[in-house]
């Protein structure tokens, strides 16, 4: 074996990465683009303040769960919420919830029409299973690599590497809930004389939604774990507050900030779960 010539994969790698590096201004595009998305999100979370913040968002759970006995929800939101803005978490808080929703937002603008093609091609989704398979198994510090090298330190990169890491649930789950739409359905689609786009409007997605809305959850809840990793390159938010505790040993605030990433989790968990369910649904 060791007579085997080694193959130059880390040289391939970085040949491709310095020949992308030529096209600066593409990348700088994505990054102005992202940019203010990302900034445009966070302008409206400091407009807002916390206390009208908790407010919408307890008004908006209550509005969902309505006809539906989960106070325990409501309960919690109120509680986690007012410990976030007492830890003087607040706004790191709100910048983690912007890179997440920046980050779910793109994977859903990628993701849905790639999962669309897949379940209209069967050549389209031989293709992209292993490119799927291979972007959620590839360790997710590694995709801060190159998300670096193209666009630079800061929240961008950061969004960068939990859409990669984000997206394939939403590719994978709009696949199959298409593709689980009963063949019954679209026959009589067609009998009356629909057309393909016709068919995916007002067949195939509305009968799809909650497997969609499904991988819509899990995509949200991939880039919420990415935002510890995500403040290695100058990402900011909670993950960065228990990034620096990390790094000081200082357990005590690691935990807190740690504790309102779990209380944020839970609650945009719960709630994406809440708008896949239709209101006279007790479950």
């Amino acid at each position: 074996m060791n007579n085997i010539p080694q193959l130059p994969v880390a040289k391939w790698i970085d040949s491709l990465v310095d020949w992308l590096s030529g096209f600066e201004g593409f990348f700088n595009a994505i990054t102005n683009f992202i940019g203010g998305i990302v900034d445009g999100f966070q302008w409206i979370f400091d407009l807002i303040p916390a206390w009208l913040f908790i407010i919408l968002i307890v008004g908006f759970t209550y509005y969902l769960l309505r006809n539906r006995k989960h106070w325990s929800l409501i309960i919690f939101e109120i509680i986690g919420l007012i410990y976030v803005w007492n830890q003087g978490y607040w706004r790191d808080m709100t910048q983690t919830l912007t890179l997440v929703l920046t980050s779910s937002l793109i994977a859903l603008v990628i993701g849905i029409p790639i999962g669309i093609w897949m379940a209209k091609s069967n050549v389209v989704q031989m293709i992209a299973k292993p490119i799927l398979d291979f972007m959620q198994t590839m360790p997710a510090f590694v995709y801060l690599i190159p998300a670096v090298a193209f666009f630079g330190i800061g929240m961008v990169p950061g969004v960068i590497a939990s859409v990669i890491f984000a997206m394939p649930p939403t590719v994978r789950m709009t696949n199959l809930g298409i593709r689980q739409v009963p063949t019954d359905l679209i026959e009589a689609a067609d009998s009356y004389g629909s057309t393909s786009w016709q068919k995916l409007i007002k067949v195939q997605l509305p009968l799809a939604k909650s497997t969609l809305m499904a991988g819509v959850n899990q995509s949200m809840m991939l880039s919420l774990s990415m935002v510890v990793i995500a403040s290695m390159i100058g990402a900011m938010g909670l993950g960065n507050k228990v990034y620096f505790a990390v790094g000081r040993n200082d357990a005590g605030s690691g935990f807190a900030a740690g504790l309102a990433i779990v209380i944020l989790a839970i609650i945009l968990d719960r709630v994406t779960q809440a708008i896949n369910k239709k209101p006279a649904d007790k479950s």
